[in-house]
């Protein structure tokens, strides 16, 4: 069973994930957020799409409501992060400095 241990968002609504075979995954979350994308719309904003992740019940999540009830949290199917592409490496973004 794949399960994620940590998260980390990404540019462009990825999320890198660490997962227990000890490889990386970059997980495209844009095709969650197409249309009228029901459950997932909150996550249309960046902000809360970036400072809401976190990983609940070993599988990335968005935590809305603050307090880590995974009832009240957004989050993907673990075989579908671990379906995702590995990479080795989280890429560096230029800060233009």
């Amino acid at each position: 069973m794949p399960e994620i241990y940590q998260a980390v968002a990404g540019e462009d609504y990825t999320v890198y994930a660490y997962v227990n075979d000890g490889g990386m995954r970059k997980v495209d979350i844009k095709p969650f957020l197409e249309g009228d994308c029901g459950v997932f719309e909150p996550l249309k904003d960046v902000e809360t799409f970036k400072n809401t992740l976190t990983v609940i019940g070993y599988t990335v999540a968005w935590d809305l409501s603050g307090d880590r009830d995974e009832y009240k949290c957004i989050d993907i199917d673990p075989f579908y992060v671990f379906e995702s592409p590995v990479v080795e490496d989280i890429p560096q973004v230029d800060s233009g400095e």
